[in-house]
């Protein structure tokens, strides 16, 4: 029968590299990390490490338990967490992921319901990245989550998608550009231009900008990268650069910056709320709809 220590022992010797040195992280013995490895080979039936002059290494099958090892623990973590808060706080923590803009603008309000009703509050801040892993490794029962259009996030089943909001990409110049003047500016008259853009390639933002650059015949040209969208706003004010950047990141306009909706079929990020199925928390369900109703509030706003 599998035992989670065989699952640790896996682990551990993937990351240490040989078996002395999983035994000195697990704070084992070596012979028990022996035991623990030859136990769960004899589970599955086949080598799982191969062990040599310099350390050890996965085999090809060990290659394929080992993301497995690691999704069952990390299950098996949250698990902990979550019954150690109800029982020692009489109340679930409810673990929400965000990133920046939608933490300022669409979650605060949101959340002040769970707050009258008693409900703690986990929350991480981060890049989409990682928050669709910490959902992945349900270290968060929901997030708030973007993604470009036509783009499936990289989800497990058992994980939800509920749409909230369509955030639309507006163009920030500089206010004495020549196309402030303009209501709506042509992006082919933008192709000698330098953008100010994020700093990793997958950011759904840029992709849309590219997208858009090269239907109109152009590729575009970066001239630095910030995930900052005050600084962004701050360079293109300076002359730096003109940007795309998402609504919800304008904040309080600004006299220096001209904001102006592109010419042709409107760009938008999607912005949306994945939530573990499996989740019985009533107050993610709460959030959920709370959420839903401070989106459709944004919307009017703009509207």
């Amino acid at each position: 029968m599998m035992d989670l220590r065989h699952l640790h022992v896996l682990r551990a010797i993937a990351r240490e590299g040989s078996l002395a040195g999983a035994a000195r992280a697990l704070h084992y013995s070596q012979p028990t990390i022996t035991h623990h490895l030859a136990s769960l080979e004899s589970h599955f039936g086949a080598q799982l490490v191969r062990r040599g002059a310099r350390g050890a290494t996965l085999t090809e099958v060990g290659e394929a338990l080992l993301p497995h090892a690691d999704a069952v623990l990390r299950r098996l973590t949250a698990a902990e967490k979550e019954v150690r808060d109800l029982v020692e706080r009489g109340a679930s923590t409810l673990r929400v992921g965000t990133f920046p803009t939608a933490g300022a603008l669409l979650l605060p309000p949101a959340v002040r319901s769970l707050h009258n009703h008693g409900v703690e509050l986990s929350l991480t801040e981060g890049e989409l990245p990682a928050l669709l892993d910490g959902l992945r490794s349900r270290e968060l029962h929901l997030s708030l989550v973007f993604s470009q259009p036509g783009d499936r996030l990289d989800l497990d089943e058992d994980i939800d998608v509920h749409p909230l909001l369509d955030d639309p990409l507006l163009l920030a110049l500089p206010a004495d550009h020549p196309c402030a003047r303009l209501e709506r500016v042509p992006l082919p008259a933008l192709r000698d231009e330098a953008w100010i853009v994020g700093t990793t390639d997958w950011d759904p933002c840029d992709r849309l900008l590219t997208w858009a650059c090269h239907r109109a015949g152009f590729e575009p040209v970066h001239a630095l990268r910030t995930d900052d969208y005050g600084v962004i706003q701050g360079f293109v004010a300076a002359g730096a650069g003109i940007a795309l950047l998402p609504r919800l990141a304008l904040g309080t306009p600004r006299e220096d910056l001209a904001i102006r909706p592109l010419d042709g079929p409107p760009l938008a990020r999607q912005i949306a709320v994945a939530m573990l199925r499996s989740t019985t928390a009533g107050s993610a369900r709460d959030l959920l709809a709370a959420l839903r109703l401070q989106a459709d509030r944004i919307r009017a706003a703009w509207d």
